[in-house]
């Protein structure tokens, strides 16, 4: 009776440990950071489009992550979205002149935002506004243009 006693709570206990292990895994995947505070300063830029970019989306200088989007939201004021963005502390040295982007990692991927350094000695601080920003160049956009500018094309000729 003991020994079925032990091995019941041996299985429950493993049953426990690995669920905490995959509810660990499913938050690491999905780049949620409830358990770590982010430390940084917080940046904003104003773009005409996200596109599909979303909040935890990656904030990356000449290819490497260096902070995270927190918030997306419609500014009334200027009817553009404002984004806001989490520096990583260890990149306080950005010029404040720099510009940011919305890009696609490869053809269909992911939205980030990627920012570019200027050339100011001063640098960007705790709520920093980035004054040149490039909106997200969506794909059906481009696709449409290639198209009439190819059926112009045949129509000229």
């Amino acid at each position: 009776m003991v020994n079925t006693r032990s091995i019941e709570i041996a299985v429950g206990a493993f049953v426990v440990a690995g669920c905490a292990a995959l509810f660990v895994l499913a938050m690491q995947v999905s780049n949620i950071t409830a358990f770590q505070r982010a430390e940084g300063y917080t940046v904003v830029g104003y773009f005409q489009n996200v596109g599909g970019l979303r909040e935890r989306a990656p904030v990356s200088l000449g290819g490497v992550q260096i902070g995270r989007v927190t918030a997306i939201e419609l500014d009334q004021s200027r009817l553009e979205a404002r984004v806001e963005m989490t520096i990583s502390a260890d990149y306080d040295d950005l010029p404040s002149d720099s510009s940011g982007s919305i890009r696609t990692s490869g053809l269909l991927g992911e939205q980030y935002v990627s920012l570019e350094p200027g050339g100011m000695p001063d640098a960007l601080k705790e709520g920093s506004e980035l004054l040149v920003t490039q909106s997200a160049l969506v794909l059906e956009d481009v696709v449409g243009r290639f198209i009439f500018n190819q059926s112009a094309g045949d129509e000229s000729e």
